[in-house]
């Protein structure tokens, strides 16, 4: 006996309710995000490993530290030039000679010996002090980075200058005392370089009283 063919009528329903049993669905594509929202993922260290979002803040906090610190030692830090009015003293100019502006009077004096470096400061304190107790009228200023000294009406009898190794004190009508100083050869000043510990005060003393007697340098 043979077996009775299937219809297709009795396949098809099978088939539709199959079809109907398992309907395919369709997964929704994720959209991809906008320039924005990189940007800000960037910025923030979102999306990155947490070691190298670490990474990234520590760099950006440095940098701007950094430049906070560049902009601080700005502000702090003092102009240089124009002698006696920065934060850290007047500039020091070739050899260590300090630099003051050019004006009259014992306080321009006093801040030149005050920014003399090392021992030297000591020697101009020496000097100013001889100069003042030899002369009790004595005229002071401070004229090209150096200490004047004269009496008024006269003239300029002394000045003193800072070097490397020594203090050069120069006596305008040096040629007319005795003994002249040692130093120089022109028609009239002469001048001798005190070193740290070879300022002779007697003999600087007596070399004071005959330069503040006699015409002075008018400048």
């Amino acid at each position: 006996m043979k077996p009775r063919p299937r219809s297709k009528d009795m396949a098809g329903p099978a088939k539709g309710r199959q079809e109907r049993a398992s309907p395919r669905t369709k997964t929704a594509t994720p959209s991809r995000p906008t320039k924005s929202v990189k940007v800000a993922r960037a910025a923030s260290g979102a999306g990155k490993r947490p070691k190298a979002a670490a990474k990234s803040a520590q760099a950006a906090t440095s940098t701007q530290s950094g430049k906070s610190s560049k902009a601080a030692k700005r502000r702090t830090s003092p102009k240089m030039g124009g002698g006696a009015g920065t934060k850290s003293g007047p500039v020091l100019l070739s050899g260590g000679n300090p630099q003051i502006a050019k004006a009259d009077g014992n306080a321009p004096v006093q801040a030149y010996i005050a920014a003399m470096p090392e021992w030297k400061r000591q020697v101009g304190a020496r000097l100013d002090a001889l100069v003042e107790r030899t002369v009790p009228n004595v005229r002071k200023a401070v004229k090209w980075n150096s200490p004047f000294y004269g009496v008024e009406g006269q003239g300029w009898f002394l000045s003193f200058h800072v070097f490397t190794k020594y203090v050069k004190v120069t006596f305008f009508q040096g040629t007319s005392l005795r003994p002249p100083p040692p130093g120089g050869t022109g028609k009239d000043a002469r001048w001798i370089d005190v070193h740290e510990d070879d300022l002779d005060e007697a003999q600087m003393t007596t070399w004071i009283r005959q330069a503040a007697s006699l015409p002075g340098w008018l400048a």
